[in-house]
């Protein structure tokens, strides 16, 4: 599954914004009405993107100035006048031709997103009830029981599998707040999975799922057993896109509990095949086929 993503509807601005310094230079510069309107802008569609403040279109397509141009209806000149000037003043950073914002968390409303983790574990409570009365057959299924939980007579193995990994996800998010390294210290595990050739690692920034995840796993199985697993996917070409429908593996389906550990143990091997992620031949073949779902997103 893919790493949840809440819409932000809304982003944060502290009321003396315009006493900043930076904004204070900007105002005394040529067009500094519509280089700050492009400012706001940027911030507005970072916050639709909900992308720890990296604008990427998708996997593989970054935001250029001539988008932005477009998306934001003004000239390009002057966006390209507004980013070299954010630029200069630290706030935005262009890795490899991507525009990141690097202290993105300050203006994410945090209160909000906590209200809708403390929603979402309700709701994944609530489901994994029902389905264990499920089990034990002492209730029927009716999506109208409750209002908070919906859910279908038929689920299957894999539904209940990715309930799983919703609610470990969460809940890693919201418990693993003691923090046991600090950002600065995560570039090896950057450049480290960045040798791997696979999707570019832009950003691990703070208080965003990623880093929640990653710092658990840091804390749970150490530095160096994270850089060991990003060896292992060096010699696993079923993880880095040779499969039979292209699938390669990234860094927030890495850092996942259940699949992290798989990674560190070494699974994924072209020989023996992925654990929990074979499907058995049951016509009498002795031939294995990969179960994609269990990877996808």
């Amino acid at each position: 599954m893919g790493e949840v993503k809440w819409k932000v509807k809304w982003i944060k601005i502290v009321t003396d914004i315009f006493d900043d310094e930076k904004i204070l230079l900007i105002e005394n510069m040529p067009e500094a009405d519509s280089i700050i309107v492009i400012w706001f802008k940027l911030l507005c569609l970072a916050g639709k993107m909900n992308n720890s403040g990296v604008f990427m279109l998708n996997e593989k397509i970054a935001y250029t100035d001539e988008m932005l141009a477009t998306i934001f209806r003004r000239p390009l000149n002057t966006v390209r006048l507004a980013i070299n000037t954010f630029q200069q003043f630290g706030m935005i950073e262009v890795i490899d031709n991507v525009i990141t914002i690097p202290n993105w968390s300050k203006h994410q409303t945090l209160d909000q997103l906590e209200e809708r983790k403390e929603y979402m574990r309700e709701y994944m409570k609530g489901y994994r009830e029902k389905q264990k009365l499920l089990a034990t057959g002492e209730c029927k299924v009716n999506s109208k029981t409750n209002g908070n939980v919906n859910s279908k007579a038929n689920v299957n193995s894999l539904d209940i599998e990715e309930d799983k990994d919703i609610d470990i996800d969460i809940e890693e998010d919201i418990d693993s707040t003691t923090e046991v390294v600090s950002s600065n210290k995560l570039q090896p595990i950057v450049d480290k999975w960045n040798s791997l050739n696979l999707n570019k690692l832009i950003a691990i920034n703070k208080g965003t799922i990623r880093y929640k995840l990653l710092n658990a796993r840091i804390k749970e199985y150490g530095i160096d057993n994270i850089l060991k697993a990003i060896e292992n996917i060096e010699t696993r070409p079923f993880l880095k896109g040779q499969n039979k429908k292209g699938w390669t593996i990234t860094f927030d389906w890495f850092v996942k509990p259940n699949n992290f550990i798989k990674v560190l143990e070494g699974n994924y091997t072209d020989k023996e095949g992925v654990n929990g992620g074979i499907k058995q031949n049951t016509e009498g073949s002795k031939k294995q086929e990969y179960n994609f779902s269990k990877y996808e997103g």
